[in-house]
């Protein structure tokens, strides 16, 4: 009986220790979570549509009292291309830099106000074609984890084509311009995987004015200014840079 009684005692005991030993064990906590990062170099393609807006001026004059242009026309396509970059990423801030060179079919005529008679002094149709162009930016942001909201700007370059067709004669003037400007534009993103993201941006363009002191075949001086807007979508692939934990 004895034995049995210091037997229950002595378990008794034991889990009292037990007990008091796991009380004193440190607080197990939970591991941190992970967070995106957005810093490293990346590569990735786009496409997309734009609109382009165009003033044509000549030496005959403003079509209409005090507007700014004798001829307006609008142009329309698709465009295409690949970029590269660079983000750093601090906190939830990111800044980076980012090339792009881009296929372009945005073109458009002045044809339809020209044969509505819109356009008074001018002798020809208007038409311009952007064939390809390019940027050189810089991008500033605000992440949420896998989500980037960013803003870019910088230097844009391109080449349009420009053609004046008189009714007659057919084509008297076209030559191609190397077209240089800014550009400024936002967009958002969104990390698919660890390397993968995809996302939506619009950019504007305004690309200086050339200026055609000389035509040939007897056409009218003129000069031109020429704005796009961009929409497009994209796939980004990022090298390295895996999630990081977040304490």
């Amino acid at each position: 009986m004895k034995r049995i009684l210091f037997t229950a005692v002595s378990l008794g005991m034991l889990g009292v220790l037990s007990q008091a030993q796991a009380a004193d064990l440190p607080y197990a906590k939970a591991p941190p979570p992970s967070v995106y990062d957005w810093t490293g170099a990346y590569v990735g393609v786009f496409g997309g549509g734009g609109f382009g807006n165009h003033n044509v001026n000549n030496t005959n004059g403003q079509a209409v009292p005090f507007a700014d242009f004798t001829a307006n026309y609008s142009s329309t396509g698709g465009l295409a291309g690949g970029e590269a970059g660079y983000n750093w990423q601090s906190g939830n801030y990111l800044v980076g830099v980012e090339g792009d060179l881009f296929w372009s079919g945005i073109k458009g005529n002045d044809s339809s106000q020209f044969n509505a008679g819109a356009f008074s002094g001018v002798t020809g149709v208007d038409a311009d074609n952007l064939r390809w162009g390019g940027t050189l930016r810089v991008r500033g942001g605000f992440t949420v984890d896998r989500w980037l909201m960013f803003f870019t700007g910088g230097y844009a370059f391109g080449s349009i084509q420009h053609t004046n067709t008189d009714g007659t004669t057919g084509v008297v003037d076209r030559f191609n311009v190397q077209a240089n400007g800014l550009t400024a534009g936002a967009g958002f993103a969104y990390a698919i995987t660890n390397n993968l993201s995809a996302k939506f941006e619009y950019r504007y363009y305004n690309f200086n004015g050339y200026n055609r002191p000389n035509p040939p075949n007897g056409a009218i001086p003129y000069t031109t200014e020429t704005t796009y807007s961009v929409v497009t979508l994209g796939i980004d692939y990022k090298f390295g840079g895996p999630v990081v934990a977040k304490y």
